[in-house]
C-alpha cells in the first residue's frame, strides 16, 4: 500500500524526492505505478494558466513539505524583500533549518530532516533547535547533537558524506560533520525545479 509520500509524487505526476533514496530505485511508486493515483484517473482536460500556476505552487509546497498557511507567508515575506520575489520566495525556503540540513548531505530527504530536527538531533550555533521551518541566515552554524551520533539515521553520515559536496552558499567540516551558512543561496547555481515566477503570480490574483 502506498504512503502518503508517495501519493503526493503521483498526485503530481512527477518525482518530489520526498522519501530520498528509495526515489532513485526502482522501488519508487512513479517508476512502479506511472499512472495517476485512483480518484485521479479521470480524463484529463487542457490545463489553463491558473492551473499551471497551481500546480507549481503544488510542486514547491510539497517537496519543502511546508502546509498552505506556511507557504502563503512565505510568499509574503518574499513581497517585502528587495531582491525580485521569485527569488526572495526561493531563497527563503532554501534557507529553512530542515532544508539547510538536506542540503549539507546530513540527511538523504527533507522529509528525514525535518522529522529529526523535531525530535532534537540537530544544534543551530551550537544550541539545541528544534523548529524546522527556523529560517538561517548568514554565519549560522548547524550540527548533529553529539548525543544523537550513535542514533541509526547518523551511523553511516561519516561514510556518506566524504563524497559529498554541498552548494556553494554552505560550509561544511566533514570531520566535525558541522556545516556553516555563508551566502545567501544562488538560485541559478541549484537549478530549483520550479518556476517561482508562476507561484508568485498564482498568489498575486
Amino acid at each position: 500500500m502506498l504512503d502518503d509520500k508517495c501519493k503526493q509524487c503521483r498526485a503530481v505526476g512527477e518525482k518530489l524526492f520526498l522519501k530520498g533514496e528509495r526515489c532513485f530505485t526502482p522501488k519508487c511508486a512513479l517508476v512502479r505505478r506511472g499512472f495517476p493515483a485512483i480518484g485521479q484517473q479521470k480524463r484529463r482536460r487542457r490545463i489553463t494558466a491558473y492551473g499551471k500556476q497551481l500546480m507549481e505552487k503544488q510542486r514547491a509546497r510539497l517537496a519543502y513539505g511546508i502546509g498552505e498557511q506556511q507557504f502563503r507567508r512565505y510568499v509574503k515575506l518574499a513581497f517585502k524583500k528587495t531582491t525580485a520575489t521569485p527569488e526572495a520566495l526561493a531563497q527563503l525556503l532554501e534557507n529553512r533549518f530542515d532544508n539547510i540540513i538536506f542540503r549539507l548531505g546530513l540527511v538523504p530527504s527533507r522529509t528525514m530532516a525535518r522529522q529529526l530536527v523535531s525530535h532534537g538531533h540537530f544544534l543551530l550555533n551550537g544550541r539545541k533547535h528544534n523548529i524546522a521551518s527556523t529560517i538561517l541566515k548568514k554565519g549560522d552554524v548547524v550540527s548533529i547533537r553529539p548525543q544523537s551520533m550513535n542514533k541509526q539515521p547518523f551511523k553511516d553520515v561519516k561514510e556518506t558524506i566524504k563524497k559529498y559536496n554541498p552548494p556553494k552558499h554552505l560550509q561544511l567540516d566533514q570531520s566535525k560533520l558541522e556545516g556553516k551558512v555563508i551566502a545567501e543561496p544562488d538560485i541559478k547555481e541549484l537549478q530549483l525545479p520550479f518556476d517561482f515566477t508562476s507561484i508568485i503570480e498564482f498568489y498575486s490574483k
